[in-house]
């Protein structure tokens, strides 16, 4: 193979490269990282004897394509998935290590989760699984344990945590009523 050959994807590569982003991108939204990482993986398996720097630029070459078609963007995945994320009762800090696992760039998450109420996704978080003033059964030491447990390990503070644990049912419905999300 000619040296020049090495570094520049072919045009069958391109193609797929072309066809394989449009692939993912309709079937799932995707930050510019994991669509890269995706591209990445996919031309080591697809090509025999692809180069390193033939794979950075099928990768390359598949997200500027992807920001062309304006169907590439982190900032509304971020936004998206925030909002999700606080409708299931997730943290502030989960969302953001969550956001940051997946690629997002620190300025991007900081202000996706600026609006994040942490008391009213600790509620829902108490509502989806029976804790605080949404317990069925009695309240025991191991019980108070666990629960208390249950809102730190999900990023909740201790101090939101036993807010929420101490809340009266109404309260905690009147919250979830009168508080949106953002």
């Amino acid at each position: 193979m000619p040296p020049f050959m090495d570094e520049t994807p072919t045009s069958r590569m391109l193609s797929w490269a072309r066809n394989s982003t449009i692939y993912r991108l309709e079937r799932r939204m995707m930050t510019e990282k994991q669509l890269f990482d995706a591209i990445a993986k996919k031309a080591k398996q697809k090509f025999e004897d692809i180069s390193d720097a033939q794979i950075k630029a099928l990768a390359d070459f598949a997200v500027k394509f992807a920001y062309e078609l304006k169907v590439l963007d982190d900032v509304a995945y971020a936004e998206i998935s925030t909002r999700s994320a606080v409708r299931s009762g997730k943290s502030k800090k989960a969302i953001a290590f969550r956001l940051a696992s997946k690629g997002i760039d620190g300025e991007t998450v900081v202000a996706a989760v600026e609006e994040v109420d942490d008391l009213h996704s600790a509620v829902i978080f108490a509502r989806k699984r029976g804790f605080g003033p949404f317990r069925r059964g009695d309240l025991d030491e191991k019980r108070k344990t666990k629960e208390l447990s249950a809102f730190a390990r999900n990023g909740f503070s201790f101090a939101i945590g036993k807010r929420v644990f101490d809340m009266e049912r109404e309260d905690a419905e009147e919250l979830l009523q009168s508080a949106s999300a953002f």
